[in-house]
C-alpha cells in the first residue's frame, strides 16, 4: 500500500513538531521493507545499506520472523522473568548453541547500551574491582555507564561527569593496553571492529595481547559485539575471527530480526550473580525471544555468516575497482564495510539517497555500509555504480 507525497510531508511534519530533535534525520520516511529494500510513503524504492543500523541481519520483515511474532502475539506479550516461559527458554538455548566457547549463561534485556550497562555492573560485581579500560575511537552506547565507555568528546561532554574510574587506551595497540590494565582494573571492553569509529577492524595479535593481560591480572574482558555479532562479518561473532573468546559478551542489533533486544553472555570466570542485582521489566519479553529465536533458525538454516563473507569479499572487491583519487581506503570485514575518503562524507551520503541507496557515516570522513546479509551481488553492483556515479557528479570542492 503506498501513500501520497503530501501524506509523507505529513509524517515528517508530525515527528518535527512532536519529537525532541535529537536526530539528524534524512529527508525520507520510510513506511515499508521487504529483504534489503525499503520503501517511502510515495512509494520510492532503495537498497538499504543502512539496515535499522546493522538490525535487519536476516532481511525487512523476515517471513519467518513475522510469522513467529504473530503467532505468540496471539499467544502471550508479556511476561516478567518473575515466572519461567517457553518462549524464553528456547530463546536461551538458541543463544548457547551459536554464541563464543565458554559463554552460557544469559541476561535478556532491551538493547545494545543496556546490555554494557549490564555487563560493567556483572564485571564490578565479579571482581570486586570498578577500573575499566576501554579504546579510543570506541563506542558502546549513550548511556550513562555505555557513555563512560565511548570515546568520542562530542558525546561525553555535555554530560560531564560521567561514571568515574573509566580510561581508554589506542585501539590495536596492545603494548599501551598492557600497561592500562592492571591489579585493579575489574574489565577491558572491546569491540571486534570498531563501528562508529570508522569501521576499524581488530589485529588478531592485538585482541590476544589483551587477552592474556586480562588473564594474567585477574581482569574480564568483555567483547560488545552489538555491531558485529549475528553473522555480520562472515562469523556468527567477530571474535572468532580472532581466536579469542570474551568472558562477557553484549548483543543487540541482529538477535532478533528488527525487534528490540539485547543480551549478556558470561562464561563461569564471571560467577554466581546475586538475587535481583540486575533486572529488567521487558527484558526476556516472549513476543522478542519468539522473534529471536526464528532470527537466529534463520540465520544458522541459511548459513547467512557465510553469506555475508562471500558478499563481503565481492562488494569490497567492487569499491576497491572504482577509479577515484577520492577514496583513501576501504576496508572492513563481511558485510560490515567503510570507504573512507580524503575529504567529508556527509554530502555523498545525501547523494546516495536521491540515487536511491541508504548509507551511514561512520566519523566525518567514512561511508559505512551494513546492509541486510540476504543483500544479492545484483543490489550490490547497483550501489556500487550509486557510488561510482555521485563520486563523477561531485567534485571535491562540493563535498561537504
Amino acid at each position: 500500500m503506498q501513500a501520497t507525497e503530501g501524506r509523507d510531508m505529513d509524517f515528517k511534519s508530525t515527528e518535527d513538531q512532536f519529537s525532541v530533535g535529537v536526530y539528524q534525520k534524512r529527508d525520507a520516511a520510510i513506511v515499508r521493507g521487504r529483504g534489503a529494500r525499503v520503501w517511502d510513503a510515495a512509494g520510492r524504492e532503495y537498497i538499504d545499506c543502512v539496515a535499522g543500523v546493522g538490525v535487519a541481519n536476516v532481511g525487512h520483515c523476515n517471513p519467518a520472523v513475522v510469522k513467529a511474532i504473530q503467532e505468540q502475539a496471539s499467544r502471550l506479550i508479556t511476561c516478567s522473568e518473575l515466572f519461567y516461559n517457553d518462549a524464553r527458554a528456547q530463546c536461551l538455548e538458541r543463544l548457547s548453541r551459536i554464541t563464543p566457547e565458554g559463554i552460557d549463561r544469559f541476561f535478556l534485556c532491551n538493547s545494545g547500551t543496556e546490555a554494557v550497562e549490564g555487563a560493567i555492573k556483572f564485571a564490578r560485581m565479579a571482581t570486586g574491582r570498578k577500573r575499566v579500560v576501554a579504546a579510543m575511537r570506541g563506542y558502546h552506547g549513550k548511556t550513562l555507564g555505555s557513555l563512560s565507555a565511548t570515546w568520542d568528546k562530542k558525546y561525553r561532554d555535555p554530560f560531564a561527569p560521567l561514571v568515574p574510574d573509566f580510561v581508554h587506551a589506542p585501539y590495536n595497540n596492545a603494548a599501551e593496553f598492557e600497561k592500562a590494565i592492571d591489579d585493579q582494573t575489574a574489565a577491558v571492553i572491546l569491540e571486534p571492529v570498531q563501528g562508529e569509529g570508522g569501521v576499524r577492524p581488530a589485529t588478531a595479535g592485538f585482541f590476544q595481547a589483551v587477552r592474556k593481560a586480562c588473564d594474567d591480572r585477574g581482569a574480564l574482558l568483555i567483547v560488545d559485539e552489538i555491531q558485529t555479532g549475528f553473522g555480520r562479518t562472515g562469523r556468527m561473532f567477530a571474535c572468532e575471527h580472532l581466536g579469542v573468546f570474551p568472558d562477557i559478551l553484549t548483543m543487540a542489533k541482529g538477535i532478533a530480526g528488527g525487534i528490540p533486544m539485547g543480551a549478556i553472555g558470561i562464561n563461569r570466570r564471571v560467577g554466581d550473580l546475586e538475587k535481583q542485582s540486575h533486572t529488567s521489566t521487558f527484558g526476556g519479553n516472549p513476543l522478542a525471544c519468539a522473534a529471536a529465536v526464528a532470527a537466529i533458525d534463520y540465520l544458522v538454516d541459511q548459513d547467512l555468516p557465510k553469506q555475508a563473507a562471500e558478499k563481503g569479499e565481492y562488494f569490497m572487491q567492487r569499491l576497491r575497482a572504482i577509479a577515484d583519487p577520492r577514496i583513501r581506503e576501504v576496508r572492513g570485514l563481511g558485510l560490515m564495510i567503510g570507504v573512507e575518503l580524503k575529504q567529508k562524507a556527509g554530502a555523498l551520503a545525501q547523494a546516495m539517497l536521491q540515487e536511491g541507496v541508504l548509507v551511514l557515516l561512520a566519523g566525518s570522513t567514512v561511508l559505512r555500509f551494513l546492509p541486510p546479509l540476504v543483500i544479492t551481488r545484483e543490489e550490490i553492483d547497483t550501489v556500487v555504480a550509486a557510488l561510482t556515479k555521485v563520486l563523477a557528479a561531485a567534485p571535491g570542492a562540493e563535498i561537504e
